[in-house]
């Protein structure tokens, strides 16, 4: 079986000359993350892409990560450094946040800002929907960035506004897949499956991306709805300690592996090369265990959307994937 290899658009790789050398090294799709943006905002891109798929005689793999059900950070003027022991304000201007973080937070909450990089403390609620709360572990924080209350669920639509007419417009550019994020329970993806057929786009597979402890408690309930499961290790991380991430991925895989469902494996693949030539050893050992063990796909999203070197990226998970593959054999 030959490994799927998908990497990240965004300003790194958005020329046509670096996504063909990109393919050339291996890449066989590309994630377009739908956060902040949209399918025409993201032309350029797409447009390179699929040129330099039709010069090397590939067909184009184009997967629309949606917005969902995920909380972020609110638009930043300026990145805000925060201070450990520090006291801040969330809510209002200097730090916006969902209405849904505001109404949930509870003295004594930990909530996880970018992927569980900066950690706060919840003091009290203020007036005027501010969350007064203590910095435990600080940095800086940009914009649009995850947020996520710890050990709790916050209700969120399945599909936003921006995900309807992201959907509406997602044959027209030629997207093959769809990733929906936060699943929950089979039926979120009936919905989101109903919402292709209603735009007829019922041919676009839909990626189920398990990234908290209910979408893994709910994972068979999942899989008859799902084309492919979506180990998404960032946000799954932020759900438990850090330590049990391991073995829950392993429990993930072995339940895909049983139902003959495939599954791909992110984040944090290839971290350092963000900013370096050449990957660390655990990297490389990851990507190999992740493919030994079964996985259909591997994906960089970072490294390749925004790091310094996205060919060189794609070539040590290309070439660590074919090497599992090999002794496979």
């Amino acid at each position: 079986m030959k490994t799927q290899i998908f990497a990240t658009f965004g300003p790194s790789c958005g020329r046509k000359e670096v996504l063909k050398a990109m393919i050339a090294a291996g890449m066989t799709g590309m994630r377009l993350n739908l956060s902040h943006t949209t399918l025409p905002d993201s032309e350029g891109y797409i447009r390179a892409y699929q040129e330099a798929a039709k010069e090397l005689g590939i067909k184009p793999q184009i997967l629309i990560d949606m917005q969902g059900p995920e909380l972020r950070v609110g638009a930043l003027k300026e990145p805000v450094f925060l201070q450990e022991k520090e006291t801040i304000c969330l809510g209002g201007t200097q730090i916006p946040v969902p209405k849904e973080v505001l109404e949930a937070a509870c003295p004594r909450d930990i909530i996880l800002l970018d992927d569980g990089k900066i950690q706060i403390e919840v003091i009290e609620q203020m007036a005027g929907g501010c969350i007064k709360a203590r910095v435990l572990r600080g940095g800086q924080l940009l914009g649009h960035k995850s947020i996520k209350i710890q050990n709790k669920n916050v209700a969120m639509p399945v599909l936003t506004e921006h995900d309807l007419e992201n959907i509406r417009l997602a044959k027209e550019y030629g997207v093959t897949a769809l990733m929906q994020p936060f699943v929950l329970k089979g039926q979120d993806l009936t919905y989101v499956r109903n919402i292709l057929k209603e735009n007829h786009a019922e041919d676009i597979q839909i990626f189920a991306k398990i990234e908290n402890q209910m979408g893994v408690a709910n994972l068979e309930d999942i899989l008859p709805e799902a084309d492919v499961i979506v180990i998404a290790r960032g946000d799954l991380g932020n759900d438990m300690p850090l330590w049990e991430l391991p073995a829950v991925q392993k429990d993930i895989e072995e339940t895909c592996k049983k139902k003959g469902k495939p599954y791909v494996v992110v984040t944090q693949m290839l971290a350092s090369m963000e900013e370096r030539p050449v990957p660390t050893r655990a990297e490389v050992s990851d990507i190999f265990h992740a493919v030994w063990h079964g996985a259909w796909g591997v994906m960089i999203t970072g490294e390749s959307a925004v790091g310094k070197y996205p060919v060189e990226s794609v070539t040590y998970l290309a070439n660590t994937a074919r090497t599992a593959e090999e002794y496979m054999k």
